[in-house]
């Protein structure tokens, strides 16, 4: 495919994703349409448009239409492109710019189009995050990083990063998590690298690895993760600690992959169905990473940033409160209860844990931090409530 091909599927995706179809969709659909198209092909078309959808309402100024179309003109013209380059008409490249295309599109200005946040957001992540709001929202119109995690229980950082190269892959560590790798050449490698299928390493970011790393429990402690989804935290705390591991979600489903990647990784994590939670029971440690808005990882998925309502957030808090309420009777005397979020809203937060501490005696605050969306990691909180 010609650049300007790529351009002209990019503005076809994205208007099915404006009338409503799911991005992964969109893109699924598109490429079984077209079997012409390599992997370079498929890969930079997504690269399109998800950029697109990060920028989605600053595209759509620029361009000065809110269409696929529009949002693609707008996308040359923030990278100093001239549209024309592309829009040529020729071969599968998009129908040259009209007059009145030529004439139209201007810079953005209201914030909800400067920060690419719908504006309902905007007065959430300002008063979230105050000073620091626009340098969050900013970050999220960039591409996140590719980090991994070194799995200790297998090998070391420099006998991750050797095995890497083998394959093409080049990666640099984090100073400030010492499992943590970035991706800087290759990214799309990783899948398929010796060191990934060996267990060596996998698919972390550096937030969500940090806050694992504030775990720390004696040998042989019960550790259960109540929302354990595919089952990337519990591997890394098994990784780490020489404790008994379980995972639990409210849809087992989601962990259907993890006893292949346990395996993979070299550790044991027992799974547990909601009947079994109670006689399993206590637990030295309760980890909820909780089901959230994601707003501090609205770059890889930039989708939800559009998809999101104020309705969702509402029910969103409600299953938070739950969780914390539910997952509290399951940690023993002296235990702790982990809440986490990849938010980074305080209503999601620290006031959600003001809440449990309401509705709740006995418990002490522990450590609570959050980690602000950065070119090293995505915007992550955790805080650790301790049981008297």
């Amino acid at each position: 495919m010609t650049p300007g091909a790529r351009v002209h599927a990019a503005i076809e995706i994205l208007d099915a994703i404006a009338e409503g179809v799911a991005a992964e969709r969109a893109l699924t659909g598109w490429a079984r349409r077209s079997r012409f198209a390599g992997s370079k092909d498929r890969a930079a078309v997504r690269d399109h448009v998800f950029q697109a959808l990060r920028c989605w309402r600053s595209y759509a100024c620029l361009g000065g239409a809110e269409t696929g179309r529009g949002r693609m003109i707008g996308a040359l013209r923030a990278e100093g492109i001239d549209p024309a380059i592309f829009f040529t008409g020729e071969g599968h490249a998009p129908e040259p710019l009209s007059a009145a295309e030529c004439a139209v599109g201007t810079l953005p200005v209201a914030n909800a189009d400067r920060l690419d946040l719908q504006p309902w957001l905007v007065s959430r992540f300002q008063a979230s995050l105050g000073a620091d709001a626009e340098t969050a929202a900013m970050a999220l119109r960039a591409r996140a990083p590719v980090t991994l995690r070194v799995n200790l229980r297998k090998t070391n950082v420099a006998e991750a990063l050797r095995v890497l190269a083998d394959d093409g892959i080049v990666a640099v560590p984090q100073e400030d998590v010492n499992t943590a790798l970035q991706v800087t050449e290759n990214p799309r490698k990783v899948a398929m690298s010796a060191a990934y299928q060996d267990g060596l390493v996998e698919l972390q970011d550096s937030a969500s690895q940090w806050a694992m790393q504030t775990i720390d429990l004696p040998r042989g402690a019960r550790i259960l993760d109540y929302c354990a989804g595919g089952g990337g935290k519990a591997l890394a705390l098994a990784a780490r600690l020489e404790a008994e591991v379980y995972a639990h979600d409210a849809d087992s489903a989601r962990m259907k992959d993890l006893p292949a990647r346990a395996e993979r990784a070299g550790v044991q994590i027992g799974l547990l169905e909601a009947a079994e939670l109670q006689s399993a029971a206590p637990f030295d440690l309760v980890l909820c990473d909780a089901p959230c808005s994601g707003s501090g990882t609205w770059r890889r998925a930039p989708e939800a940033k559009w998809r999101l309502t104020e309705a969702d957030l509402a029910r969103l808090l409600d299953v938070q409160a739950e969780i914390l309420d539910a997952a509290a009777t399951l940690v023993g005397p002296g235990g702790r209860l982990v809440y986490a979020t990849c938010s980074v809203l305080r209503e999601e937060n620290e006031q959600q844990i003001a809440r449990f501490a309401e509705r709740h005696s006995g418990w002490m605050e522990g450590t609570v931090a959050r980690l602000p969306i950065s070119a090293d990691g995505d915007g992550f909180f955790v805080a650790h409530l301790l049981r008297e």
